[in-house]
């Protein structure tokens, strides 16, 4: 590497470029309906080369669900330009003899959650628990046999990266929206820059006006 492609990230870029997604290989795609009745493949229609946020709930809960659900609602507004486009969001039930598609819209609605780019799912019993099981296990057989403990846990997948990354939904929002970013796409050199003019001026402005830097 020289010294330009190491203060650019060029280097960086091109090995990105070159990754073969791999989830393929790991996320089962399995067939699931939406809440709007409509029969996808889980890795086919909603994962491959995307980048997606993905939760477990179910329509009955009375206890983390609808509080991670309004939370997700937040992460929304607050990505609300990207949602649909280059970002997704999947809810996923934990029980799927109960949550027919009727129901999940139903919750998605009372909740304010029938939002763009945000799919609530439903499907076989089996293929859920494998879902589960793949896409939130601890290793640990008591943990994993608790639906509630899967129910307070998103996962950030960006598979035209390989990049998955765990959150917890109910810490800061601050945090939340950190983790995603991590998964974003790299950057253009261009955008970096143009990024780093913006930050140059506000410490310019603050400088002048304060006669210290205050922005991080």
């Amino acid at each position: 590497m020289n010294r330009r492609e190491l203060f650019t990230g060029t280097a960086g870029n091109a090995a990105c470029h070159a990754i073969t997604p791999r989830g393929a290989q790991r996320i089962p795609n399995v067939v699931m309906r939406t809440h709007e009745n409509r029969v996808v493949r889980f890795y086919d229609d909603l994962i491959k080369d995307r980048q997606v946020l993905i939760n477990m709930m179910y329509a009955t809960c009375e206890g983390y669900c609808p509080v991670i659900t309004m939370r997700l609602v937040e992460i929304h507004e607050a990505l609300h330009a990207r949602m649909g486009r280059d970002l997704f969001m999947y809810s996923i039930t934990l029980k799927p003899e109960q949550d027919d598609p009727a129901a999940l819209k139903e919750f998605a609605r009372m909740h304010g959650a029938l939002l763009p780019g945000w799919t609530f799912l439903t499907g076989d019993a089996y293929d859920i628990d494998t879902l589960r099981y793949e896409l939130f296990r601890h290793d640990h057989i008591k943990i994993d046999a608790d639906l509630d403990a899967h129910a307070g846990q998103m996962r950030i997948i960006n598979d035209a990266t390989n990049r998955w990354l765990h959150v917890a939904p109910m810490a800061s929002k601050m945090t939340v929206l950190q983790h995603i970013a991590w998964a974003d796409p790299p950057k253009s050199f261009e955008q970096r820059l143009e990024e780093n003019r913006r930050l140059q001026e506000r410490i310019d402005q603050e400088v002048e006006l304060y006669g210290y830097r205050k922005v991080i």
